[in-house]
């Protein structure tokens, strides 16, 4: 038996303020509160702030450039040592968890789960579905190439071609599947408004999934997408940015969730030209930077649950606190947190996670002093990571 016991804390677990300590055994925690109990263990907080460990479910541990051709035409062998040093950073920052949505494969996760590499709880969708000349698609129209790695994404047409490519994702692993439903950024051949895959097509993965247990998450930016993707099954809409009222309403009537990502628009436009990003994507950015905020506002009124995502790619990787500041500024620091935690969570389909509780997974996050009042901790500063009861 191995004990850990976080003494001198506040808690926040996301729904209510407590007081610690917090007690954990074989990495799962079984005391919150009262007297410090036997432990083998004792980290003192010094007053600060013990929040869940944070989940990120939106991230992208393949990508290591922000030219998709970059990524497909690269050996997997060597994206996938990138995407272990992507992973080890992320859990050094506090996420304790990431939902990959686009890429891994089981090599990468049996690397995980055997402690050959340090990394978060890892759930992972496999390639992303694309239609031709759709957002995973990188070919460029007015070239005859071949990025055929299928790394992050795998062009697929057809009802039975993406039936079987579900099939496949789930035989290697996947904890969900990915469907690109709408233009991209930096896709380079599609308007990123454009509603993609057909109805039949995305309801043939969307009921591949739910018979297997699972559920469909979707790139969609604008209504036209965001509606098309609800309405045939799709569970988790990400980015959202051009979510308008009458969308929102038809999120929250079929229970779907937003995941919204605001770090990669920020930082595209601050950093994107001096890293080359394509004049095209620059323009595209600029279309969804400032209505990704009011997107996240739509869908709280309308009842629909948000999570959070940083979906960064390439040496942008070291904006995803910066994501959290970003929604703090929409929603405030106690939403933000829920978002980060317990909304993801829910996503997960792991009521396990997100929490501090007895039962819960003892995957924490300490910060040097209160978080509520200084919501900065958050993002700016030192921060110690347990992960299964044990510090990182």
């Amino acid at each position: 038996m191995t004990r850990l016991t976080v003494i001198n804390a506040h808690v926040f677990d996301g729904a209510e303020r407590t007081e610690g300590p917090v007690h954990m055994e074989n990495g799962v925690i079984v005391q919150v509160g009262g007297a410090a109990p036997a432990t083998d263990q004792v980290i003192d907080a010094r007053g600060g702030t013990v929040i869940p460990g944070l989940i990120d479910a939106h991230c992208h541990a393949y990508a290591i450039s922000l030219d998709p051709l970059v990524i497909e035409t690269n050996l997997l062998s060597y994206v996938a040592l990138i995407a272990a040093q992507r992973l080890r950073a992320a859990l050094a920052r506090g996420f304790t968890t990431i939902r990959d949505v686009a890429g891994g494969d089981p090599g990468l996760a049996k690397a995980i789960s055997e402690g050959v590499i340090a990394s978060p709880r890892y759930f992972y969708t496999g390639p992303a579905l694309s239609q031709t000349g759709g957002h995973g698609d990188p070919r460029a129209g007015d070239r005859e190439l071949c990025g055929c790695g299928s790394h992050m994404s795998e062009v697929v047409d057809g009802v039975d071609a993406v039936r079987q490519a579900v099939r496949e994702r789930f035989r290697r692993g996947a904890h969900a599947i990915k469907v690109l439903a709408s233009g991209g950024v930096i896709s380079p051949t599609d308007p990123i408004r454009n509603p993609q895959y057909s109805a039949e097509e995305l309801r043939a993965i969307t009921d591949e999934a739910a018979r297997r247990g699972s559920y469909v998450a979707a790139h969609a930016y604008s209504p036209e997408a965001i509606v098309h993707a609800v309405t045939n099954g799709v569970r988790t809409i990400e980015h959202g940015n051009l979510l308008d009222t009458a969308s929102a309403a038809v999120m929250a009537e079929h229970g779907a969730y937003l995941v919204p990502t605001l770090a990669p628009y920020d930082a595209m436009d601050r950093r994107g030209p001096e890293m080359g990003l394509a004049p095209a994507s620059q323009e595209k950015n600029k279309q969804v930077l400032e209505s990704g905020r009011k997107a996240i506002e739509l869908a709280v009124e309308a009842g629909v649950p948000v999570g959070f995502g940083s979906d960064l790619m390439g040496s942008l990787e070291d904006e995803q606190l910066n994501g959290l500041r970003l929604q703090v500024e929409v929603t405030g620091i106690r939403e933000t947190l829920r978002s980060a935690t317990r909304v993801n969570a829910d996503i997960l389909g792991r009521p396990d996670l997100g929490r501090i509780e007895p039962g819960a997974a003892g995957d924490l996050v300490i910060l040097p002093g209160d978080v509520l009042e200084n919501p900065s901790l958050l993002w700016d500063g030192p921060r110690t990571v347990i992960l299964a009861g044990k510090q990182a």
